[in-house]
């Protein structure tokens, strides 16, 4: 897949928060100049005992003018690169009883502080230590180059999903691992463990400056029969050295998560 997109003016009134309402009209038109190109690649196997997909992405990017005020001219134009890449497989088949496969991952960083995952609109610039924040900082740094996964494209269920909010500037592997012990109660119960290791692309991302973000133990078990399904989940993230605070002397701490759901489809 490629696209292309472009946008010539904006009205930063229409999204800013502002004191008071603005009256939009031609005196809040902004000149943006914004032109961004996405190469996207898919590709899936299926072999008999085994399935690989795999996504590959690249965008550039390109803002002629981010001033944000009307009639304020910046004049330095921001600049993005952002790449991704992922792979997904599954050895086995519906009569084998043990299945697996191993799952990788990968999304472009940017040197800036924090990973940038949900940066605000008019929000401050990061320090060095901080989890999250914008990755444009003019006229200091005038690039965005970490690339966001979809933040329903789940891999694990603290790191990603709930700390930091979605892959973005870090690569992982995730070997995985289902057994299904065949009929019980009327329905199949089966039980899963992905196990995700992880490390940021920048180092300079992370709350310590340094890149390992470490590992999460996933185990599930999970029963379904026919449109009813339920499960129960624990996971364990030991956490790397990038959330260490060398400055206080502190270790980051091991986080878990449980939980049971069900679902009923109709």
């Amino acid at each position: 897949v490629y696209s292309h997109r472009w946008q010539k003016n904006d009205v930063p009134a229409n999204y800013l928060p502002t004191t008071r309402p603005v009256p939009i009209d031609d005196n809040q038109v902004v000149y943006r100049g914004l032109t961004a190109n996405l190469l996207d690649g898919y590709i899936d196997f299926a072999f008999p005992y085994l399935k690989v997909r795999a996504e590959a992405a690249l965008l550039l990017a390109n803002i002629d003018e981010p001033s944000i005020l009307p009639g304020v001219r910046y004049g330095v134009p921001l600049t993005s690169t952002q790449w991704g890449a992922v792979l997904m497989s599954d050895i086995g088949n519906d009569d084998w009883p043990v299945t697996g496969g191993l799952d990788g991952g990968i999304a472009s960083g940017d040197a800036a502080p924090g990973f940038g995952a949900y940066p605000g609109l008019v929000e401050a610039a990061p320090e060095p230590g901080e989890l999250d924040g914008p990755q444009a900082n003019p006229p200091y740094d005038n690039t965005v180059n970490n690339m966001r996964f979809h933040p329903d494209f789940h891999i694990d269920r603290i790191l990603f999903r709930e700390l930091i909010g979605t892959v973005t500037d870090a690569v992982y592997v995730r070997p995985h691992l289902q057994w299904s012990t065949g009929t019980r109660l009327g329905g199949e119960l089966s039980l899963e463990v992905a196990a995700i290791a992880s490390f940021a692309v920048q180092a300079t991302s992370t709350p310590s400056g340094k890149s390992g973000l470490g590992v999460e133990i996933d185990p599930t078990i999970r029963y379904e029969n026919g449109a009813f399904r339920a499960e129960a989940y624990y996971a364990v993230l030991l956490p790397g050295a990038a959330f260490d605070n060398p400055t206080a002397g502190l270790l980051a701490r091991p986080a878990q998560a449980a939980g049971v759901q069900m679902n009923v489809g109709f």
